[in-house]
């Protein structure tokens, strides 16, 4: 280490000299160099330096002076050059994070997960965990009236209970709160809770949806999903209620699955492409199913949602479909088909001498059914029609027994979408439907027969408002009648109605 002698006048100035240097600011050696050659004349007066040493450190102090002229000038350029370096590197962080809002509204939709490659995702959301959760749902509010129908057993509709009530005319159809998102880089987790206006006439809240779906590529072409979900049968089963134009679902496909979900486990496969057209279908409002893959394999238990199986015997299904374009349209084809074996809940029907329970093969009825569907999508003007055939427990004339026995049914639907310069959107409709088969869900599984023709029109002023007016008239079967007195009375009548439905959607 160099070191200097304590007494040495020289070492002392040397040392005063630098001390001061170092603790004065930048902006100050012009100003404090007059006071510092004037301390240098006194130590030299006093003899405490010699005259060459006077001189050498009056010189040091001038050619510090000058060196630090041009340090300033270049250290104000250089602060100039930090600050404009600093304002583009601030716009690129915009530019950035408008990209990434962007990019993030792909991550995940109201109907499946990401179709961003892994790499991609990675590099959007590293350290970012909290923006793979997304957080939505809607509420939708109905208001109806029964403008006539025939006198007792009255009008019902098993898939909305609610309206079976003269005295009640307003309240909630459905209230959902959807979570979902892309949680690691191959599971997607997928969670709805419902209140709702139940099957059997009163409000209830229940768990709608809990299921993974897990990838097995990077390219995300093949899953597997497991937990509670939508059975993927028809395409009108699996469109969401929120996109839906009718109030409620056609009785022929409905009829299938109870509350269009089950718990179950399905391989799923669609192309990237189609993933992505898949999704657009919906984020472009064009009422599509959602992404439910092109192929789709899988078993189910069978009872309907959020019940235990009865007799250990799942039920088997396979889809297909394929979406396309045909010039500035799109379309989509596809068909549906399950098997299994379905337990009915058989009760007492009427009273006294005549009253009997229906009897069933506790194993399990034959329960298969198979649909085909071709969507025309609305660009303008849209299509839709669906059928089904199939076998399914249904009761029998005599009510003494429960078999499997035929049903067949479907819809076709007509729909007109004009958006308007301001981008909200009126959208005209019209539904024929007509369903002869049983309610299988419903006690005693009775034949159930519907005849019905659906006007309404749908306006969206906002997107996060929308508001349906529905007329429809027809015949349905009222699968509740079940009055006491003997088991030869008539029962499960068919009631000729008039109905309309209004119904205020909020979405968010």
């Amino acid at each position: 280490m160099f070191k200097t002698k304590p007494h040495s006048a020289l070492a002392r100035v040397l040392a005063l000299l630098t001390a001061v240097t170092v603790a004065l600011p930048p902006t100050l050696p012009l100003t404090a160099s007059p006071a510092m050659e004037k301390l240098f004349y006194i130590l030299k007066q006093k003899g405490s330096i010699t005259a060459d040493e006077y001189e050498l450190l009056v010189q040091t102090m001038k050619a510090e002076e000058s060196s630090l002229k041009p340090q300033t000038s270049s250290s104000s350029a250089a602060l100039e050059q930090r600050l404009e370096r600093d304002e583009a590197t601030l716009a690129n962080l915009q530019q950035n994070v408008q990209q990434q809002k962007e990019e993030m509204s792909k991550i995940s939709d109201n109907t499946s997960p990401s179709t961003m490659s892994k790499a991609d995702l990675d590099a959007l959301l590293s350290d970012k965990w909290y923006e793979r959760i997304k957080v939505r749902g809607y509420v939708q509010n109905r208001f109806y009236g029964i403008l006539g129908d025939d006198d007792l057993p009255g009008y019902h509709q098993f898939n909305d209970s609610s309206i079976a009530n003269d005295t009640a005319s307003i309240g909630i159809r459905r209230a959902r709160l959807i979570l979902s998102g892309d949680v690691t880089d191959h599971l997607y987790l997928y969670l709805q809770s419902d209140f709702n206006a139940s099957q059997t006439g009163s409000t209830s809240l229940q768990a709608r949806d809990i299921y993974g779906d897990i990838s097995l590529d990077p390219a995300r072409e093949f899953r597997v999903r497991l937990g509670l979900s939508k059975v993927p049968y028809g395409f009108t089963n699996l469109q969401s209620s929120q996109n839906r134009y009718a109030l409620e679902r056609p009785d022929a496909l409905n009829s299938a699955v109870e509350g269009e979900r089950d718990y179950g486990a399905y391989f799923i496969w669609a192309p990237y492409e189609k993933r992505n057209l898949f999704k657009d279908l919906v984020k472009m409002g064009l009422r599509g199913s959602g992404d439910y893959g092109v192929l789709n394999f899988g078993v189910y238990g069978g009872q309907g949602i959020n019940q235990n199986d009865r007799n250990g015997d799942v039920h088997y299904i396979a889809r297909a479909a394929w979406p396309f374009s045909i010039g500035d349209q799109i379309m989509e084809v596809g068909a549906s088909y399950f098997s299994g074996r379905y337990n009915p809940n058989a009760t007492l029907i009427g009273t006294g001498v005549g009253s009997v329970t229906p009897t069933f093969d506790t194993r399990g009825l034959r329960d298969e059914r198979l649909a085909v569907n071709a969507i025309l999508y609305p660009q303008p003007f849209g299509l839709e029609a669906e059928w089904t055939w199939g076998n399914e427990p249904t009761l029998s004339q005599d009510m003494r027994s429960i078999n499997s026995e035929s049903l067949s049914g479907g819809y076709v639907q007509a729909v007109y979408r004009h958006v308007f310069p301001n981008q909200s959107e009126l959208l005209p409709f019209i539904r024929w439907q007509t369903f002869d088969g049983a309610r299988k869900f419903a006690n005693n599984a009775p034949r159930y027969r519907s005849s019905e023709l659906a006007l309404g029109i749908e306006y969206i002023p906002y997107p996060e408002f929308e508001i349906t007016l529905m007329y429809a008239t027809g015949t349905r079967t009222n699968s509740t009648d079940n009055p006491g007195g003997a088991a030869t009375l008539p029962r499960y009548r068919d009631v000729n109605f008039h109905f309309l439905g209004l119904q205020a959607q909020i979405n968010f």
